[in-house]
């Protein structure tokens, strides 16, 4: 007797590894990412079948959204020496913020 394992499954595929603010959570964990399916034989992709529409998904809260050209990429500007995602005072060398880690 012969038992063919097979089918279609997703695989993400990530297509940036900088990371965005997340739209839901608010935290810089977000990456562009693609949900493309794969022809599959016992559980190993094979060929791809159909090529999934760029995503922002967040490693850390999950949540899903379109990408917007420019998130993530233009820096925290400064506003009375604070950082403005969490307000940590930053001295005016620093690059990160020592608090929430975003770059300045």
């Amino acid at each position: 007797m012969f038992f063919f394992i097979g089918g279609v499954q997703p695989k993400t595929v990530t297509l940036e590894d900088t990371a965005r603010l997340c739209p839901a959570c608010g935290l810089a964990q977000a990456r562009l990412k693609r949900i493309d399916h794969y022809v599959s034989l016992f559980f190993i992709p094979l060929f791809p079948v159909k090529r999934g529409d760029p995503v922002v998904i967040c490693d850390r809260c999950g949540a899903v959204s379109a990408p917007h050209p420019g998130v993530g990429e233009v820096p925290v500007v400064l506003k009375g020496g604070n950082c403005l995602r969490c307000g940590y005072p930053l001295d005016p060398s620093f690059r990160y913020c020592p608090q929430c880690g975003v770059r300045v």
